[in-house]
């Protein structure tokens, strides 16, 4: 908490959390890194994350490099958020190495590193107080605090929000109070603050979280724009759906009961095999104008999880 009785990015989130990546084999990993590679915005290694005796995720290896467009996926437990949290340099991981923009955590100021983030979560959402002007809510990101009080931006800031509210179809928005925005407006608003600042990575706790139909086509259609920008972040994107992933998506994590089921290169990936794995259920996939469908087989046989 802040003296002027604001809260400031580095705390708003915490009561709650790659050319071609691949996961790391486990007889691969070392989990003491001496030596950091410039390409990896995200490395783990052999990392886990447990609370009160529980292990949420864990043990994941996963890199991230420059100019990738993940997805992670799963069923609701499966750690995809906890994951997150560990890359949005939010939670130390319990065991394991794991190092975010070239730092490793534990040997970095996690306040510092979490500047060079964006992040776009719920639980931001839910601090957000409604009569808050919609480019004062961008703005604020550059000072890394949420609730205008008393500073006075410049007009170049202020062009800066615009711009960046103009990147996700928002700009209209400016001067909107937050209380008065649908859900899709305010998902999209809350990824134009998270790109304020310029992150070197971008994170996305499922966007489409509660959007209707037009909602979700019209973030997905901003996010895919998002995606094919050369000068946009890295991106991870978390989702239950797979119908939520944007075209121009390159890579997939699926996630199941902490673990890893498969990473790589999303055609390779997203299988009815995997999906099936991590769900618990026979899932087929459809892929359409470079978009996933998923349904519900008609075989009634259900796939075992991998132990």
């Amino acid at each position: 908490m802040r003296h002027d009785g604001r809260v400031s990015d580095a705390a708003e989130l915490v009561p709650g959390p790659v050319g071609s990546a691949r996961p790391v084999d486990a007889a691969e990993s070392t989990p003491m890194i001496d030596s950091v590679d410039d390409d990896l915005l995200i490395d783990l290694r052999e990392v886990e994350l447990r609370r009160g005796g529980r292990l949420l995720v864990g043990p994941i290896n996963w890199q991230v490099e420059l100019d990738e467009r993940w997805v992670v996926i799963g069923p609701n437990g499966a750690g995809k958020t906890s994951l997150l949290r560990i890359a949005a340099a939010m939670e130390h991981p319990s065991s394991g190495t794991a190092i975010v923009l070239g730092e490793r955590l534990g040997r970095v100021d996690m306040a510092e590193l979490r500047q060079r983030v964006g992040l776009s979560s719920s639980a931001l959402a839910q601090r957000i107080p409604d009569d808050e002007l919609v480019r004062d809510l961008v703005v604020s990101a550059g000072y890394a605090v949420l609730g205008r009080w008393r500073e006075n931006y410049d007009e170049i800031d202020y062009n800066r929000a615009v711009d960046t509210l103009e990147s996700v179809g928002a700009e209209h928005l400016a001067d909107r109070t937050y209380g008065t925005l649908s859900e899709g407006e305010r998902k999209r608003v809350l990824i134009a603050r998270s790109l304020m600042t310029d992150p070197e990575l971008l994170l996305l706790d499922e966007p489409a979280a509660g959007l209707d139909l037009g909602g979700r086509e019209e973030l997905v259609a901003r996010l895919a724009d998002l995606a094919a920008d050369p000068d946009a972040p890295a991106l991870v994107l978390v989702t239950h759906h797979v119908e939520e992933i944007p075209p121009g998506f390159s890579h997939c994590l699926i996630l199941a009961e902490g673990r890893v089921v498969a990473a790589g290169l999303l055609p390779d990936v997203m299988t009815p095999e995997n999906l099936s794995a991590a769900f618990g259920q026979s899932i087929a996939v459809d892929t359409i104008d470079g978009r996933y469908f998923a349904r519900r087989a008609r075989s009634r046989a259900a796939h075992r999880r991998p132990g």
